[in-house]
């Protein structure tokens, strides 16, 4: 399962992330955005995340998912769709030269810290 070394990068970068003069306050929430082409399994990806912050400065807090749909765009005529499928023609006139404008993300947007 990847999501754990996933949640390991992820409560690393949030740590390494949080100010100094905000290091003993407590971080209500990671949030992130996972593309659906990204291979990540939120629901296992935030029980990976629970389990490696057990004693760390991140215990206590949520990690908030924002799936990101698959958006593509037609070379050919311009058209710009979310892909409900792994078949990538354009919806409009069946070309397949495509290219993926949004869906792999995977990416620490922000990290919310009491006061």
């Amino acid at each position: 399962m990847h999501e754990m070394g996933i949640a390991m990068q992820v409560v690393e970068i949030a740590l390494a992330s949080i100010p100094e003069d905000m290091s003993g306050n407590a971080v209500e929430r990671v949030n992130l955005r996972v593309g659906k082409l990204s291979a990540v399994v939120p629901d296992s990806l935030g029980f990976c995340y629970e389990v490696v912050i057990r004693g760390t400065p991140l215990a206590g807090s949520t990690l908030n998912i924002e799936e990101v749909p698959v958006t593509a765009d037609c070379n050919d005529c311009g058209h710009q769709w979310i892909a409900d499928r792994p078949e990538f023609h354009c919806t409009k006139c069946g070309s397949g030269a495509v290219q993926i404008v949004s869906g792999q993300e995977l990416e620490i947007v922000s990290i919310d810290i009491a006061d």
